[in-house]
């Protein structure tokens, strides 16, 4: 079976949809001045012996814009869920109320607002680098293409023109998320 250039098209973009995808998840993660359940997603607790996140032992949800709850299914697991959100990189110091953890999400001074935004920038470069990356392996491929003898020399030059094109499409979306998400951050 040969590949063809539309399917070389195909495969870079849908596999740079899974970059922004995952650049998508991995911005979710980071933390903005408001509360967010997806903060939590890192923290893993002792369930039974194997480690869990905390999503699911427990409902997360948000109790207003500065404080996440966490409700554990099981009464013996509170105690843990406490002490892992407290023992996490995150800086949150959870409080129990009877079977319910509330998680204060302290306001971020502006260091910290400031050292996110480099993180987010990083996190931008690196998608922007996988993306690239998947536009130099389609080159490759056209090129190998014609090198064989089963595309022209002008198809070459369109394709490259065209992979050009879904290439920028998908740096300018992650231009976005990155600015979109820099706002998110420095809004007070």
């Amino acid at each position: 079976m040969t590949t063809t250039i539309p399917d070389i098209k195909k495969t870079m973009e849908g596999k740079m949809d899974q970059s922004i995808a995952a650049f998508r998840t991995s911005l979710s993660k980071i933390r903005t001045g408001r509360a967010s359940p997806g903060i939590l997603d890192t923290v893993h607790v002792d369930y039974y012996g194997s480690m869990m996140p905390i999503s699911q032992v427990a409902n997360v949800s948000l109790l207003d814009a500065r404080t996440i709850s966490v409700q554990p299914w099981e009464k013996g697991m509170a105690a843990k869920i406490e002490k892992a959100i407290r023992e996490s990189d995150l800086g949150l110091n959870p409080a129990s109320m009877g079977d319910l953890i509330r998680v204060p999400v302290p306001p971020m001074s502006e260091e910290r607002r400031k050292e996110m935004t480099k993180v987010v920038r990083h996190e931008g470069e690196a998608a922007k680098i996988a993306v690239r990356n998947l536009r130099r392996d389609a080159n490759d491929h056209v090129k190998k293409l014609v090198k064989d003898k089963l595309a022209s020399e002008d198809d070459q030059k369109r394709s490259e023109a065209e992979i050009q094109k879904i290439t920028d499409r998908h740096i300018a979306e992650i231009d976005q998320l990155v600015a979109g998400k820099e706002q998110e951050i420095m809004a007070v």
